[in-house]
């Protein structure tokens, strides 16, 4: 018996049906399989603002399918308007709230399957925790990447191209007016944003995991063939169902090594660590199997994919290059194929449907002829970060893929920031930006604008960020975050002090602060936690419960 007939039957549950036809439901509707569509749309977010319309089409296919749709709205930022300010503290912390805001809904009214709606950072990895803890039919739906806009410091424009002008305005390198006149054509229409930052990680990750239908985490958000992708995400749910394939079958230790591949093989956000541990969290997979994996998965998967930042391809290229099912395709001997997906089939079957036909090389490379032998994600552990931390090789030329330097520390984001404009760093410096982590910020802000700046400036290829936040998906230069334990709980980086050598050896996965451990344990009496920044709301919640981001930045009780 299907979760909603239980709660449906005569006469015991008439106030239950009379509920459902208050609202214009019929006896035949609600002898249907009743399907829920939680829906992020908002008029705040550019890869939120088309979901209304996605929603219209997958309950076009629920109904041509034999079941009958329940929207209902659930809460998503947007990280692009949240950068740089207060406003970030919160975009993490979303992320639970949105698991949680799924699941009461999903629970308390018995739903019998789910179509997850988001395309952002936070929302999709939220919108996976969800499915993995509840445990029934569940299909994941991105809104797709918006397109690129004109040509910018030779690549095409995206909304991050305004921060790094900001920079070049700063260093008398670009004209105001040009800058602003750029505010109206670098994002030229809805979707999440055209490069390759957490939020397309995540919705590439989801088609990875076997969440997402083929092909659905990349057609453009303007594209038709996004509302056919949503009309057969209606259809397939409804099939999932009928035959109970629920979400804890498609999300186990083999799909989540097949999303750590596919991380590596395309040189996707940081962030990706973060919240696949998470997710892996709720399946009751550990934070240190999850880090192990990581570390061993990315010596041994080659960067296949290269994309914006690290190319000057965007999201669009990368799916008229074949997108997700062609990198699988390409890593097929790596990954663990017998895995069951949302199309009902294995990823063997899914695969074999994938011809490479419109393959473009210059985007996805082959197996045998990689972009790099090793994978775009590296897991840093050393002196600095006993329990790891994250960087991004793909984004990080070679030249400084080793790097030494003279420590410039800041407590905040903001302090940094205006250093950097200010023009009082110098070659050969490593920022250190703290106190940014999961409790200290609270709530684990992405130095993105920091690291723009660098570049605007002309200083991503002669120094280097270190942070115990975390870094968009688009940053490059070098730069390594999620530095655990935090300053907040009083890790070694909170004890660095300014001209303190530090060194980052990608190479060799290590990163090490040049100071004795003698002076260390002695800088260590001296260290006093600090006070929490927020004494009421949500963040003083999270400040208190947020775990390390070695384990997920999640909220333990």
């Amino acid at each position: 018996m299907r979760r909603s007939e239980a709660i449906l039957q005569r006469p015991e549950f008439c106030f239950n049906r009379g509920v459902y036809k208050s609202m214009g439901f019929s006896d035949k509707d609600l002898e249907k399989p009743i399907i829920g569509i939680a829906d992020t749309w908002s008029e705040l977010v550019p890869g939120s603002y088309n979901l209304r319309a996605v929603a219209d089409s997958v309950r076009r296919g629920i109904y041509a399918a034999g079941g009958t749709p329940v929207e209902f709205g659930v809460i998503g930022a947007c990280d692009g308007t949240a950068q740089g300010n207060e406003g970030m503290k919160f975009i993490l912390p979303s992320r639970d709230l949105i698991a949680n805001d799924v699941e009461v809904m999903v629970q308390a009214h018995q739903l019998d399957g789910i179509v997850l709606l988001g395309s952002c950072d936070k929302i999709v990895p939220g919108l996976l925790m969800a499915a993995a803890r509840l445990k029934l039919p569940a299909i994941l739906l991105p809104g797709g990447p918006m397109q690129g806009g004109p040509v910018f410091d030779g690549r095409a424009a995206d909304l991050t191209s305004l921060s790094e002008g900001c920079g070049m305005v700063n260093a008398g390198k670009l004209d105001p007016e040009e800058l602003y006149r750029m505010e109206d054509t670098c994002g030229p229409g809805c979707g999440s944003c055209s490069f390759y930052g957490t939020a397309n990680t995540m919705c590439c990750l989801s088609e990875a995991l076997g969440l997402t239908l083929p092909q659905g985490a990349l057609i453009p958000a303007v594209y038709a063939e996004r509302a056919r992708a949503a009309f057969a995400t209606g259809e397939a749910i409804v099939e999932l169902v009928r035959k109970n394939i629920t979400a804890d079958q498609i999300l186990n230790e083999a799909s989540m090594e097949n999303a750590i591949r596919v991380l590596n093989a395309t040189g996707g956000s940081t962030n990706g660590v973060l919240h696949l541990t998470a997710i892996a969290r709720e399946l009751g997979i550990s934070s240190e199997k999850m880090m192990e994996k990581f570390q061993r998965l990315s010596e041994t998967t080659p960067l296949v994919a290269k994309v914006n930042p690290s190319s000057r391809y965007n999201m669009e290229d990368f799916y008229l290059a074949g997108g997700i099912p062609q990198v699988m395709k390409e890593i097929e001997p790596l990954l663990n194929t017998e895995v069951l997906t949302v199309t009902g089939k294995t990823l063997k079957e899914n695969l074999a449907e994938v011809s490479g036909a419109r393959v473009n090389r210059e985007v996805i490379k082959t197996m045998e002829e990689p972009f790099s032998a090793f994978g775009g994600i590296a897991v840093l552990f050393g002196n600095l970060a006993s329990e790891g931390c994250v960087t991004k090789p793909s984004a990080i030329k070679e030249n400084i893929r080793y790097f030494t330097g003279s420590a410039r520390v800041f407590d905040c984001e903001e302090d940094a920031e205006r250093a950097i404009l200010a023009g009082e760093i110098q070659p050969q410096s490593v920022v250190v930006i703290r106190y940014e982590g999961p409790k200290g910020g609270p709530g684990m802000r992405e130095m993105y604008k920091a690291m723009k700046y660098l570049y605007g400036m002309g200083l991503a290829e002669c120094t280097a960020l270190i942070t115990d936040g975390r870094f968009s998906g688009t940053n490059n230069g070098c730069f390594v975050g999620h530095i655990s334990p935090e300053a907040a709980e009083g890790g070694p980086i909170a004890l660095i002090e300014d001209g303190d050598k530090i060194t980052i050896d990608i190479p060799n996965k290590t990163i090490t602060l040049h100071v004795t451990e003698e002076v260390l344990a002695e800088r260590k009496k001296n260290w006093k936690a600090p006070e929490p920044k927020y004494k009421t709301g949500y963040l003083a919640v999270y400040s208190k419960l947020a775990a390390s981001a070695s384990r997920g930045a999640v909220v333990e009780i």
